[in-house]
């Protein structure tokens, strides 16, 4: 009877298992992947099987997103997530809003901007929104002035006024850390700096304002926003449990949720 007992409660569970909703969602490393990982037993008690698929980069998970590879994404920003639809003519959509990460400017060198010599080297993102967001710093900084007509998409172009001379690399913005020591000054999305062990608080030369547009969100092709496992998704990255992690492990604000 025992045995009989232990074999079909094996049996549900195996079925219950099977029976769970698979949930695949592309994420860079951290915040995203750790707040995902905080999740997943939540997840898996309302029948989901959260699978996290790791990426390092901004194209791919958009690209293996509209693919259908992945059912969502959690790495971008809303101004980012529009260009790219308008670039590639994807139809990806907001699901929800979860945090922002204060972009900021980081040296080796030096330890306050009014110390950078004229002609210094400075390196920002090269993906359009993530450009103009980091000349958007740096004009609110005082370095440079740009276009009354530019806008998110600003770029080196559309700068009026250089007083420093100062010399810009478009480089991809997951390099920006490992270039950091080479350039006089990088501005560095807060995805990468955290994992570098940079902090935009304490390290960070000028740092974005937490009145910021760029949202971070969980991004899923349009017809999906209302399917119950992402609605289930949006509901647990809302958690307390997640404002209370963001809290502790980001006290000095390198994450500020929005909700």
């Amino acid at each position: 009877m025992k045995k009989l007992i232990a074999l079909s409660a094996a049996v549900l569970a195996a079925a219950a298992l099977q029976a769970q909703t698979k949930l695949r969602v592309g994420a860079t490393p951290e915040p995203h992947a750790v707040f995902l990982e905080l999740i997943k037993d939540d997840l898996k008690s309302e029948g989901i099987d959260l699978q996290i698929v790791d990426f390092t980069d901004y194209v791919t998970p958009n690209e293996a997103l509209e693919s259908g590879d992945i059912d969502a994404n959690f790495f971008q920003h809303i101004p980012y997530l529009e260009s790219f639809n308008k670039e590639k003519g994807f139809h990806l959509v907001n699901a929800g809003g979860i945090h922002i990460e204060p972009i900021a400017a980081y040296s080796k060198k030096v330890s306050k901007l009014s110390d950078l010599k004229k002609g210094a080297v400075v390196a920002i993102p090269n993906d359009p929104t993530n450009e103009g967001r980091a000349l958007l710093l740096l004009q609110a900084a005082g370095l440079i002035t740009l276009n009354k007509s530019a806008g998110i998409t600003a770029t080196v172009i559309d700068i009026a006024k250089n007083p420093k001379k100062l010399k810009f690399r478009e480089i991809e913005a997951a390099s920006l850390p490992r270039v950091l020591a080479d350039v006089d000054l990088a501005v560095i999305n807060g995805n990468y700096a955290i994992p570098a062990g940079l902090s935009a608080p304490k390290d960070g030369l000028y740092i974005e304002g937490k009145e910021s547009p760029y949202v971070n969100v969980i991004a899923v092709k349009d017809e999906n926003q209302n399917k119950k496992e992402i609605k289930a998704l949006v509901k647990a990255l809302r958690s307390d449990k997640i404002k209370k992690f963001i809290a502790e492990k980001y006290a000095n604000g390198e994450v500020v949720a929005v909700f």
